[in-house]
């Protein structure tokens, strides 16, 4: 049976979601594919830390380590931040050698680019994990657009955020104290400033933007705005009139075709679609042409619906053709 090796930048919480799931499934990753898939390199930043125990791994702090073994096939990348991620993928890419990331913040800017790069030199680029967890998001808009138009997508895209606004609903417990019950629980990172501003909302819309409508709009003219100053006793009080607090990220393309967006906090009641979608789940409502209201609903924060995300994206670009596989 041929074998597919793979290497992982980072072994945070998504570095070890991919890597349990790659171990966890790999038979009936080998039924459905043919490819028995090796995990063979990590790059981390302390390859002498004490880690969970990962047979046949290596642990480098440098891609020299990578970019020297000519039988690497997959790079999953999951660190955090703009660089060096992307020019760790564009020279993957430029090495034909094929990459899955969750990374929003470099996609979000650079994505465009490493798509047509990814084209030039006949390499697959997944980032279904960039977007709303382990919501399928990304399939859906590609598979809707040779036969539909979109006009909007507005949605739940911080798992995060959500969270924290359902436990002070639920329990009535102040913003810091839901805040660090979700970085307790993996939800939340330990500098969190992304998920509670909305910028991490923002940066999943306009990779959302770039797909559905082939651009982004001026990322100054998007008004974004967190969730730090909603208080216990605003979502308190909207509860009593049967309202809720949803963060919620909005991407639209009027009839002059001028995309507009925005991130904020908004107050909707029970007949909303998101009224319902609790804790760190994601919900996507995707308004067509020809189908109407498409609303996909799932997890979207912590290790497993990330890093099941990226391996969903590998066993597509798996399946998509034997021949993406060989480098030449």
């Amino acid at each position: 049976m041929s074998k597919l090796r793979v290497a992982i930048l980072g072994f945070g919480t998504v570095g070890q979601g991919v890597y349990r799931i790659l171990n966890e499934r790999q038979h009936e990753i080998e039924e459905a594919t043919g490819y028995v898939v090796e995990v063979v390199k990590i790059l981390v930043k302390d390859p002498t830390k004490k880690r969970p125990a990962t047979r046949g791994v290596v642990f480098i702090d440098t891609m020299e380590a990578i970019w020297s073994d000519p039988k690497i096939d997959v790079i999953f990348e999951a660190i955090v931040g703009e660089e060096p991620a992307r020019s760790y993928l564009s020279k993957a890419i430029n090495k034909r050698i094929h990459v899955v990331t969750a990374n929003k913040e470099m996609f979000a800017k650079h994505g465009e680019d490493l798509l047509q790069q990814a084209q030039l030199h006949n390499v697959q680029v997944g980032y279904e994990a960039t977007t709303a967890g382990g919501v399928p998001i990304i399939r859906t808009i590609t598979n809707l657009q040779p036969t539909d138009s979109i006009r909007s997508i507005r949605g739940i895209l911080n798992g995060t955020s959500n969270y924290i606004l359902t436990k002070m609903r639920e329990e009535g417990v102040p913003f810091k104290a839901a805040l660090h019950e979700a970085q307790t629980l993996g939800y939340a990172e330990a500098d969190p400033t992304d998920d509670i501003s909305g910028r991490d909302a923002f940066r999943k819309l306009m990779i959302l933007s770039a797909l559905a409508f082939g651009e982004q709009p001026n990322w100054s003219d998007v008004p974004v705005a967190g969730i730090t100053n909603v208080m216990t006793d605003d979502v308190n009080a909207a509860a009593k009139a049967k309202l809720r607090y949803r963060h919620i990220a909005e991407i639209i393309k009027d009839e002059k075709g001028h995309i507009q967006g925005v991130v904020k906090p908004t107050l909707i009641g029970p007949d909303h679609p998101l009224y319902a979608v609790d804790g760190v789940e994601n919900a996507i409502i995707i308004d067509t042409v020809h189908l109407g209201l498409l609303t996909l609903i799932g997890p979207g924060a912590g290790m497993y619906p990330t890093g099941s995300a990226m391996v969903g994206d590998f066993l597509h670009i798996i399946g998509k053709s034997s021949k993406v596989l060989v480098r030449q």
